[in-house]
């Protein structure tokens, strides 16, 4: 098994960078050296974390 090399706050700043900054994906994969496919499952992972918190009771 492979132990993931980018840590998940990178992970988080690359999505933003999608998400929130509206880079497109091909761009910030370039810039970082992450393929498009990793990008596009660390978004849905991060999304579907967020959705969770969101539904938290305060």
């Amino acid at each position: 098994m492979s132990s993931s090399k980018f840590s998940d706050e990178f992970k988080r700043d690359a999505v933003a960078q999608i998400t929130e900054r509206g880079y497109p994906v091909r761009e910030v994969s370039k810039r970082l050296g992450v393929s498009p496919y990793s990008l596009y499952a660390w978004k849905k992972k991060f999304a579907q974390a967020t959705r969770c918190w969101a539904r938290r009771p305060s």
